[in-house]
């Protein structure tokens, strides 16, 4: 057995980190000095409504029901519980990695070598056995255990370890963030729902109108108080209505399968309550500081943990530079017939080898993974402020549309009353002959485009508290 000489190999390893160290690049010095306003308004207050799990800030039942059959069913997610389950097996994979590994082995074979060459020639004159020469063919039996182990000396193994732990915390915020989006798609669309119902029955009652409007200037021409061209024009109104009416329809179809879509499921009813929509109160929102953005948004949570995995990613390559250390060895035992397999110690055998690898030639390579590494850390860190950036400005942007909505829906409803009003005055007037038909046919048409009106400006209200529960990293939790 061939002695390793210590302070040969203490040598070897020496130069060889010397002479890498020096070659070793150093990643680009990237910080992320980013800092967040210290409020969205002049107002501070650290309250935050995620604090309130989605089935307590949604308090129409039938949403609710809705939102829990997606949350069970949605594709998206149950794609996003996959992308987790990868990441946590990915996770055990590099574990692993940092371990020896331990095989089993025995094979079974023979040999025959010719008996004019140096070890045909030897065996022939040496005796295997105390009074027997080594026979010719030559039969192999072994059984034994193998194993094998990757020093870690410079952190590459740990590093990989580390960023596949990130990326599985990172696929469980992107599951989180696809739950987020969901309750707000399903909301959204459900209140997009009554909103087209609401739409529809009003536009019914239009229609209702518009025809008793019509037998009555129907009535006015046989008497000769009115002629064919007024006829025409509130048979073309009442024309206008109905067409809209089929358009409302086709929408409500068309989000109807959209939102079963979002549950996983075919097309079919959904149940809904229409009554309460003009009526309801959206909910107050507390936005806390913008700081809370960095621990209550899924996505700017995943951002972070592949900025993590990636500097991770990055210590990686650069060990590659370095010289690895890999152990192997055997143990176990062989003999050419089975009844000596385990005599001891003839039958013995084992081996420890240490494998010094340092990388000389084609180094290019290496140095290439090394900048890619560093170019995914860098990408990283701009899509980590971009998520900030973005969930600030989404934040900005829903807080200025409850204000500017909840004005909107205020002026538009005084603008519906007073044309309701308007329209009962004109009805009135046209009957006694002091109203012409066109001006009963405007202030119709007008009521009647400031009651959708109505119902748009609800909508947007009701998708405003939505979008910043959702923009401030609401429903996850």
């Amino acid at each position: 057995m061939r002695r390793i000489n210590t302070w040969g190999f203490l040598g070897i390893l020496i130069c060889s980190i010397s002479y890498s160290s020096c070659k070793t690049p150093t990643g680009a010095q990237s910080a992320n000095n980013q800092v967040v306003p210290q409020s969205y308004t002049d107002q501070k207050d650290t309250t935050n409504s995620v604090q309130i799990v989605w089935r307590n800030f949604f308090d129409d039942p039938y949403l609710v029901s809705l939102i829990d059959t997606a949350i069970k069913k949605n594709l998206d997610l149950m794609m996003a519980f996959q992308e987790m389950e990868v990441a946590k097996n990915n996770l055990r994979l590099r574990k692993g990695a940092m371990y020896p590994t331990i095989t089993g082995v025995g094979s079974a074979g023979t040999t025959k070598v010719g008996h004019y060459t140096s070890q045909g020639a030897g065996d022939a004159s040496a005796e295997i056995t105390p009074g027997n020469l080594v026979p010719s063919p030559l039969n192999d039996y072994m059984l034994g255990l193998q194993t094998s182990w990757e020093a870690d000396v410079w952190g590459k193994l740990r590093n990989s370890k580390k960023a596949a732990a990130s990326r599985y915390l990172e696929s469980i915020e992107g599951k989180n963030f696809v739950v987020t989006n969901l309750i707000a798609s399903v909301a959204n669309t459900y209140y997009e729902l009554l909103a087209l119902d609401n739409e529809l029955e009003i536009i019914r009652k239009s229609i209702q109108l518009q025809k008793n409007g019509l037998e009555i200037i129907k009535v006015q021409k046989e008497a000769g108080a009115a002629n064919e061209l007024a006829v025409k024009q509130f048979e073309a109104q009442l024309y206008n209505s109905q067409s809209q009416e089929f358009d409302l329809l086709q929408q409500i179809a068309e989000d109807e399968n959209s939102l079963n879509a979002l549950l996983g499921r075919f097309p079919q009813k959904i149940d809904r309550d229409q009554t309460t929509f003009t009526s309801h109160i959206p909910r107050e929102i507390k936005t806390g500081i913008p700081a809370q953005l960095l621990r209550n948004r899924p996505d700017i949570r995943q951002a972070e943990q592949e900025l993590f995995a990636t500097n991770c990613d990055v210590k990686a390559a650069r060990a590659a530079f370095y010289p690895s250390l890999n152990l192997t060895g055997s143990i176990g035992f062989q003999a050419f017939k089975t009844a000596y397999l385990f005599t001891t110690p003839e039958s013995l055998l084992y081996s420890i080898v240490g494998d010094l690898v340092v990388p000389l030639v084609n180094r290019s390579a290496i140095q290439a993974d090394f900048n890619k590494a560093n170019a995914y850390q860098l990408e990283a860190l701009f899509t980590y402020q971009r998520s900030i950036l973005n969930g600030f400005v989404e934040v900005s942007n829903e807080l200025s549309r409850i204000k500017h909505a909840e004005q909107t829906f205020l002026f538009k409803s005084r603008e519906a009353d007073a044309l309701d009003k308007a329209v009962e005055v004109s009805n009135d007037l046209f009957r006694s002959d002091r109203a012409n038909h066109l001006e009963l046919l405007t202030v119709q048409r007008d009521a009647l485009s400031a009651r959708l009106e109505l119902i748009e400006a609800k909508k947007q209200q009701l998708n405003a508290v939505i979008n910043i529960y959702k923009a401030l990293g609401g429903g996850w939790q």
